[in-house]
């Protein structure tokens, strides 16, 4: 037995005997552009935040250049129709890690802490789980929601056995660049710094680099977390440089393409502090802000490929599992908003890539997933016990075949009652006042064609409106922002009860201070 698969605890010694015995149900398993499977692999875990579909092998964006996202994906198997399960950092990034979706937990804000919901403060994370089956789990940047695990549960052999780097969004210039409606810090765009290795994502990458290169006992979980392109939008000016502005290409837009939607919608991003489509076109900042996220983009995918090559000179990458993820998407002026929560594609359709041993290389799989199904897929490659009580599927079939079909559509969930299931031809949102949207993906893929009030169309409704959960958790202790709920004396946004008939704040203009024209750096943002 070679030193490195060496148990030396009895859980190790259990997680082995699973092994071998996997091992004998796949000898022979191997199709041509797979390589050969280690008993326990090591696994790279990239999660990015705030990433929609604007990466090439995605093709959300025409003039996107990832070419290291096109590198992992030449390697390995990228799943085009992945969602999220919730459309907001901390809900998302819970369900994940703990393997359980919002409706389970009651997690559907910003805030709490999963260790801070009664029933579920000892539940068995992911990093926790490959901990017990003998992996040694680092992490640095951003896994968990950024204020997660707080300071006092960073601690070795806590979440993770080493936490390194942890990061930030900044540095933050001394005044912001752009006058939004917020006052927000984060809420800002434009170049700054000037260097790459002055950010934080740099800063993240290099520590795992450095683990990388060092040395890490074998097997390990390396979880890295990538903050660009989050707000703020901020990178040198050279990842802007690759998108001229004279060129640039915007988001496609329909001026009433919120005419068809149910007034419920509205209600999930009620006050949000990233501006509305109409303020970024009058103030003449929705190219900036277009240019400002992709250049974040290509700065984080140059971070990515310092990473990947790290893994290649450390002699892992043959024995190591990447897969890259993000939290959720971001709209950029489609449904006349920027920003996230909401139950259409442009805020829960997400990059996911897998590469490694035993996965197909330049594979593309188009069945719905979930970033729920990560877990348990860990888990098998991994050769560890399967957990019962995870609610994703493992996607092992489909990194061994990319045709596989499966078997259930994609749920994302934003507050409790409001759903979008995701086919591979159809999302159906249905929201808490029994309010729906339909559309057929496979000819409006912008979803401005809301089908769910046509009769001819019951039955695909009601096909698919068999997955939506059961049982909707209610909101856990401390749950606050970005919560909206339905009660019985009415809609509540953050707790606070808000005006069910008024407009959708920020889509009509006020005369106020916030609407001042912007204050922006043309002279080198403009280039």
């Amino acid at each position: 037995m070679h030193a490195k698969h060496r148990p030396n605890s009895f859980g190790q010694l259990l997680a082995f005997v699973s092994i071998v015995l996997s091992g004998w149900h796949d000898v022979g398993a191997q199709e041509p552009g797979q390589a050969q499977r280690p008993a326990s692999p090591n696994f790279l875990f990239i999660a990015v935040d705030d990433l929609n579909d604007w990466v090439e092998p995605l093709g959300g964006h025409p003039q996107a250049k990832t070419p290291n996202f096109r590198r992992l994906a030449e390697r390995g198997t990228t799943f085009t129709n992945a969602h999220c399960q919730s459309p907001l950092c901390n809900p998302s990034r819970t369900s994940l890690l703990t393997g359980l979706r919002p409706t389970t937990t009651g997690v559907y804000a910003l805030q709490p802490s999963i260790r801070q919901v009664p029933g579920f403060k000892d539940v068995v994370s992911l990093p926790q789980a490959l901990a017990a089956g003998g992996y040694q789990t680092l992490t640095t940047g951003k896994i968990w929601h950024d204020a997660y695990p707080e300071p006092g549960g960073r601690k070795p052999g806590t979440e993770f056995s080493t936490w390194g780097l942890h990061g930030s969004h900044g540095p933050f210039p001394s005044e912001k660049f752009v006058k939004t409606p917020s006052t927000m810090a984060a809420v800002d765009w434009g170049v700054f710094p000037d260097r790459d290795e002055a950010l934080g994502d740099y800063q993240v990458a290099s520590w795992a680099i450095e683990r990388l290169k060092s040395g890490i006992e074998d097997p390990f979980f390396l979880a890295v977390g990538f903050r660009r392109p989050h707000v703020p939008c901020f990178a040198p000016q050279k990842w802007f440089d690759l998108y001229p502005e004279n060129a640039l290409q915007l988001p496609k837009v329909k001026a009433d393409d919120r005419a068809d939607l149910p007034k419920f919608a509205d209600y999930l991003h009620w006050d949000l502090p990233e501006p509305r489509l109409v303020w970024l076109e009058r103030e003449n900042q929705w190219k900036n802000l277009v240019r400002s996220y992709l250049a974040s983009i290509s700065f984080m995918d140059a971070q990515l490929g310092r990473l990947l090559d790290a893994l290649e000179s450390s002699g892992h990458a043959d024995d190591t599992v990447v897969v890259l993820w993000s939290d959720h998407g971001w709209h950029l002026g489609e449904k006349a908003i920027t920003g996230k929560n909401t139950l259409w594609d442009r805020s829960t359709r997400v990059p996911m890539i897998w590469s490694g041993p035993g996965i197909i290389s330049g594979g593309r799989c188009d069945e719905p997933v979930e970033l729920l199904d990560i877990y348990p897929t860990l888990l098998e490659l991994a050769g560890l016990p399967a957990r019962p009580a995870l609610e994703g599927l493992s996607l092992v079939p489909q990194l061994r075949h990319a045709a596989t079909p499966r078997t259930r559509p994609a749920l994302t969930t934003h507050g409790p009652g409001n759903h979008g299931l995701r086919a591979r031809d159809w999302r159906y949102i249905r929201y808490a006042d029994g309010s729906e949207e339909l559309y057929d993906m496979r000819v409006d893929p912008n979803e401005w064609n809301n089908l769910a009030g046509e009769a001819k169309y019951a039955e695909v409704k009601a096909d698919l409106a068999r997955w939506l959960p059961v049982r909707n958790a209610p909101p856990a202790p401390g749950s606050v922002s970005r919560l909206i709920e339905m009660k019985p004396d009415g809609i509540y946004w953050e707790t606070k009860m808000i005006d069910s008939k008024a407009p959708l704040p920020g889509t009509v203009f006020e005369t106020d201070a916030a609407s001042k024209p912007v204050e922006s750096r043309p002279e080198k943002a403009s280039r």
